[in-house]
């Protein structure tokens, strides 16, 4: 099964900046034991853009969609045989990156 695993910071309380060595150790792991499927970073949500196309036109908004202290700051996609796994690897990661994660299945 698929689990999305996203990284939340926050602006009041951000996690460690010097994590990138272990974080990139860990995902090391994650490709040589067979979770890895995708991660990647995110810009600051002052980068962002939301896009709304459900009315006439398409109406574009700077900023992030919802305006809070914590904010999704990247993510993973793991492959895991079960939610045990993938949480005891989201344990390890909110360590290793030292922020909050979700996990969350795909369906």
């Amino acid at each position: 099964m698929r689990y999305l695993v996203s990284v939340i910071d926050d602006k009041s309380n951000p996690g460690s900046t010097d994590r990138r060595p272990a974080i990139s150790a860990f995902n090391e792991r994650l490709i040589a034991e067979g979770y890895w499927v995708f991660a990647g970073g995110l810009a600051d949500t002052d980068a962002a853009t939301v896009v709304d196309n459900r009315g006439e036109q398409a109406v574009f908004s700077d900023g992030p969609f919802v305006e809070s202290k914590e904010y999704l700051a990247g993510v993973w996609v793991w492959e895991a045989p079960d939610l045990d796994v993938a949480l005891r690897l989201a344990a390890e990661a909110s360590k290793v990156c030292d922020r909050k994660l979700e996990v969350r299945p795909f369906q």
